[in-house]
């Protein structure tokens, strides 16, 4: 009957049997169910586990099986933290489409893929990217994620930028919001913004990405060296997604000179992201990667959250977050 919420058969008779006879030790409840006395013990461990039983406060040594009525809201909230997590994971699959195209992408020279065309190399990436630039149109949307840029890298981004800004090319432009750490990048942001650039800033960006005209982009195949190979993707419906991804992130980031704003639950965008990055399941180094910190910092933020919930672990933050509406609520 509670096999849904976690519990097999074996250990919801033991819950039940408790509940009906709270002093029966290991011996009694394994003669009342007609089990042996490890398989007692097996459940036992279960419903600690799933915080379903307590020590008493009366006898030290024995065990007390917790009311219903606590007892299935501590399932039904354990439940609604894994759904809510997969959920997000599901949402940050989706998110990772882009990228996930270019890994898989077939970079052999001679292969040959409707709306795929392969790039290795930075001379071959910086061409192709050149001349798109040179015949864009209308708008360039671009994610520039992993926190300050090199100086010398933004200097030579500068006579392009001019000279689509000058032809009346609208762009967009996103960047992480650790740039405002980099006074490079941020000088480089405002000098944009100066030009008539648009200049937003988010916590977590999917990949690295430009997109011309909203008919072609360009997504390197490894985030962790952009300069090794990429890919440029034409193909209509992926590039609907893509600028759907676009325009996703672009609503909800906030422009570089603009303060922070919390929520009605006190969070600010950075906060939420972590929430939903601890609910993934990923580490403190692989969040600090994610939102372009350092490990201490994501630590810091994941440590500063579980305090404000009173949570001893991750597993208990995420039930609390789903019931402090952190994370959502899956009926």
């Amino acid at each position: 009957m509670l096999a849904t919420l976690g519990l097999d058969a074996t250990a919801e008779a033991v819950y039940r049997t408790m509940l009906a006879a709270p002093r029966d030790g290991v011996s009694a409840l394994a003669s009342r169910l007609g089990v042996s006395d490890a398989d007692i013990r097996r459940s036992l461990d279960t419903l600690s586990e799933l915080a379903l039983i307590r020590p008493s406060y009366e006898n030290a040594g024995e065990l007390r099986a917790v009311s219903p009525e606590v007892g299935m809201e501590i399932l039904m909230a354990r439940q609604q933290a894994e759904l809510a997590a997969q959920q997000l994971r599901i949402e940050a699959s989706r998110a990772a489409a882009a990228q996930l195209i270019a890994e898989y992408a077939d970079l052999s020279p001679a292969a040959t893929s409707p709306g795929v065309e392969q790039l290795v190399g930075l001379d071959e990436i910086r061409n192709r990217i050149s001349g798109l630039a040179h015949g864009l149109q209308s708008e360039l949307m671009t994610f520039a994620p992993g926190g300050g840029h090199r100086p010398e890298t933004l200097e030579a981004s500068k006579q392009n930028d001019t000279v689509l800004l000058s032809r009346g090319v609208r762009m967009r432009s996103l960047f992480q919001d650790s740039v405002r750490n980099s006074q490079s990048t941020v000088a480089y942001a405002e000098w944009l913004s100066e030009l008539g650039g648009e200049v937003r800033t988010a916590p977590d960006l999917p990949t690295r990405m430009m997109i011309f005209d909203g008919t072609t982009a360009v997504i390197p195949v490894s985030s962790d060296d952009s300069a090794a190979a990429a890919v440029v993707l034409t193909g209509q419906g992926t590039l609907t997604a893509l600028c759907a991804l676009f325009e996703n992130v672009w609503s909800g980031a906030r422009t570089l000179g603009a303060s922070e704003e919390r929520d009605a639950g006190g969070l600010s965008a950075q906060e939420r992201t972590v929430i939903r990055l601890l609910a993934q399941g990923l580490t403190d180094e692989a969040i600090a990667k994610r939102l372009a910190v350092s490990p201490r910092t994501a630590r810091r933020l994941a440590n500063g959250l579980m305090e404000r919930l009173g949570a001893a672990s991750r597993f208990e933050f995420g039930v609390r977050a789903v019931q402090r509406g952190w994370l959502p609520r899956t009926e």
